[in-house]
């Protein structure tokens, strides 16, 4: 049977902890904005659950009407303490480039400030098509299907739920705070160790899509 032409994908990343290590910057921007307001927060703490939005921290360790001007001041002091702490996650310089070799488009989609999700790319020299920035689990779809994604990666079971109300291949990666039976209890498609093994699953599935295989189907489910 003749192979069918399957256009380049647009793939969607997430930020925290599928392309970078936020975990160090974020923590010296909690000690920061500790000391700075004489609120106790526990960062160790905070830094094994990254993935919701910031409010969503904040209101384990303030009042609720204190959440908006916190949260604003921990944005205004985020690139001082923690853009040149973060590195890039293995693979993630990669993974980009195996989107672009295939033709592709890469798009991050992330609950991070938008601002300060460019920033941290800027710095470690990740350029992604699109950034889009302050979407939460089912409503990064909207920016997913705006785009065409038909892959989203990320390592949340929030990001999970986002690629399958888009209609995306929910892929994760299991470099956060959720364990790979989580993400597939959640309904990930494809479970992978972290993002050193995406190129070679990118390319299984293109192949296999190229060969007629079933849309959202990929023998290479690892980790």
């Amino acid at each position: 049977m003749a192979s069918t032409t399957t256009p380049p994908p647009t793939v969607g990343f997430d930020l925290d902890m599928t392309l970078i290590d936020s975990r160090p910057g974020i923590r010296a921007c909690y000690r920061a904005l500790s000391e700075r307001t004489g609120t106790h927060i526990d960062a160790d703490l905070a830094v094994t659950r990254l993935g919701p939005p910031l409010a969503d921290e904040l209101i384990n360790w303030f009042p609720a009407e204190r959440i908006d001007e916190v949260a604003d001041l921990y944005r205004a002091m985020y690139p001082t303490y923690a853009i040149a702490a973060t590195p890039a996650l293995p693979g993630a310089r990669e993974a980009m480039s195996a989107v672009r070799e295939a033709g592709g488009r890469a798009v991050v989609v992330t609950a991070k400030h938008e601002p300060n999700a460019k920033l941290h790319l800027a710095h470690l020299g990740i350029d992604p098509d699109a950034v889009i920035g302050d979407l939460w689990a089912e409503q990064k779809a909207l920016a997913l299907r705006e785009h065409g994604a038909s892959v989203y990666v990320g390592d949340h079971v929030g990001d999970v739920r986002g690629a399958l109300a888009a209609g995306a291949l929910a892929v994760a990666v299991a470099t956060g705070p959720c364990d790979p039976a989580e993400l597939r209890e959640a309904g990930a498609d494809v479970v992978l160790a972290d993002l050193t093994e995406f190129p070679g699953w990118l390319s299984d599935y293109m192949n296999d899509q190229e060969n007629g295989g079933t849309p959202g189907y990929s023998p290479a489910v690892r980790a």
